[in-house]
């Protein structure tokens, strides 16, 4: 297993690319159900990652190299082993009784409602000491908090203030629209439609109007914030799992300065790689005056790796990985990037056998779960386990991952390595694309065309999203093509961009235009 002295010996490679910040995830004390997703204890490391000493070395010594450091705040529920809810079982009448959601049987015995679980079957678990079912979203090992119970609210404020204290720069917030449900425990409606997504899970069939993302979750990040706002420099990244309604609460969940900093969803993690998807995206998010900040990422440990889940659209795994990493960072919005990415690794294939992750035991073959997209990094081809570890794995190292071993990639310039620490550099000096607005070009699939606009200019952005050579004719442009544009040719206004090619160009303010011309 990863530990947070492995992180430590590895911060150089982290800030050799050129990020500003890493992303940990659950480091605190854990059964492991979930892989840490279900905390029995907020304020220690899991012997698992290390010690607290461990930790404090590793924001020490980010911190030295110019890195922020935030890390997973899992607070929508808590092992079934954690104190808290040891106490909340014994009996209705314990300290922390209404510190979980509790309630009662039918009339029948059966559950109070419909709600589902994400891992599968009912979202309510019975308990006999309380002679009551409890809430989980997730496993029944994972039972839900109370956040109607201004207790709970404030204990999980102590949490976060323990770990602000230490030095921690801010918290990624897991499934962030989770916090609250609907206090009269009403059933979810069906889903009108399932948006070409496989039953395998009866949970993807429900609306979940009532079980997650209520009204009153804004009040309580409203004071998730003004805690935050007591520690300079520190920011906050909430993760809004909703298939219905992702972007909303991405814009509800961010406007303004009184709520999170940014918010992610799922929009830019799924199969779809097209030019209307992603344009009909930012231009649903930023609409309106509301203000808001996405973080937008294109893997994370919870899909299929992007090299794979795009592959149909490409054809050198090479040109996709610049492609993607390209698109991502001219994109209005932070950049969320997963670690491997910089190698261009692939979805691993994972054997039943293997298989850790709930989801992937739960609803295997049809849905293999997260494993694949969750193995160790490939340090050293010529090491076992690709240098990673010199005991055994969590989860295995096969051939796809070795051959792209950060070892290899480091003596080549032209890698994917390489590449990435070319493009995120490049990056820092053109402020436009931090802070610029952004607007499309009305062009045909499978062309994605838009200006960011800035006090340091303007510049165009053109994406070939296909595994064919396409070409475009580009007017209003000043000069030559930016040093980390990618399979493209210009010459005058006649653009050619070869499988996943792109072009980024300075352009004069307001003047630009692309038409595409076909292949």
């Amino acid at each position: 297993m990863g530990d947070l002295a492995g992180i430590i010996n590895r911060l150089d490679h982290i800030a050799s690319l050129g990020v500003d910040c890493i992303w940990l995830s659950p480091i605190t004390q854990s059964p492991q159900a979930d892989m840490g997703y279900d905390v029995s204890d907020y304020t220690q490391i899991d012997p698992l990652f290390g010690t607290l000493q461990d930790f404090d070395l590793l924001i020490e010594r980010a911190h030295a190299l110019g890195l922020k450091v935030i890390m997973d705040q899992v607070v929508s529920h808590t092992s079934s082993q954690h104190p808290w809810f040891l106490d909340s079982s014994v009996s209705r009448d314990s300290a922390k009784a209404d510190w979980y959601v509790w309630a009662d049987a039918k009339p029948d015995g059966s559950p109070p409602n419909n709600w589902l679980s994400v891992f599968g079957g009912s979202a309510w678990e019975w308990h006999t000491a309380r002679r009551q079912y409890y809430l989980h979203n997730f496993l029944t090992s994972q039972p839900d908090l109370n956040f109607h119970n201004p207790d709970v609210q404030d204990a999980i404020l102590d949490v976060m203030r323990f770990w602000l204290d230490r030095g921690l720069d801010g918290f990624r917030l897991d499934t962030v629209n989770y916090y609250f449900h609907d206090a009269e425990l009403r059933s979810n409606p069906p889903l009108a439609s399932l948006h070409g997504r496989p039953a395998v899970n009866p949970y993807d069939m429900q609306s979940h109007r009532y079980s997650k993302s209520q009204p009153e979750n804004v009040a309580w990040l409203r004071r998730v914030r003004a805690l935050m706002d007591q520690y300079p420099g520190v920011t906050s990244v909430g993760e809004v799992g909703d298939d219905e309604r992702g972007l909303e609460l991405m814009k509800q969940y961010t406007s303004g300065s009184e709520l999170l900093h940014m918010c992610y969803s799922f929009d830019f993690l799924s199969p779809k790689f097209t030019a209307n998807h992603f344009r009909s995206k930012l231009e649903e998010f930023f609409a309106g005056d509301e203000g808001g900040w996405p973080c937008w990422s294109f893997s994370n440990h919870d899909v299929m790796r992007h090299n794979s889940r795009w592959a149909p659209y490409s054809v050198s795994p090479t040109d996709l990985s610049r492609q993607s990493i390209g698109l991502i960072l001219t994109l209005k919005g932070t950049a969320g990037l997963y670690q491997g990415g910089e190698l261009g690794l692939p979805e691993t294939d994972i054997l039943h056998e293997e298989l850790t992750d709930p989801r992937g035991i739960r609803f295997w073959p049809e849905d293999k779960g997260r494993d694949g997209c969750r193995t160790p990094m490939p340090w050293n081809a010529n090491l076992p386990h690709a240098g990673f570890t010199t005991g055994t794995p969590w989860l295995p190292v096969k051939h796809p991952s070795v051959v792209l071993s950060a070892d290899q990639q480091e003596q080549d310039p032209e890698s994917t390595l390489n590449f990435y620490r070319k493009i995120l550099a490049w990056r820092k000096t053109r402020p436009t694309l931090r802070t610029g607005d952004i607007a499309f070009f009305d062009t045909a699939e499978p062309i994605l065309a838009f200006t960011r606009s800035g006090d340091d200019g303007d510049l165009v952005c053109v994406f070939n999203l296909s595994a064919e050579a396409r070409r475009v004719t580009i007017t209003g442009v000043e000069g030559s093509l930016e040093p980390v544009s990618n399979q493209a040719e210009l010459s005058g206004s006649d653009l050619v961009l070869g499988p996943n090619g792109f072009a980024i160009l300075p352009a004069r303010p307001g003047s630009a235009n692309v038409v595409h011309q076909g292949e």
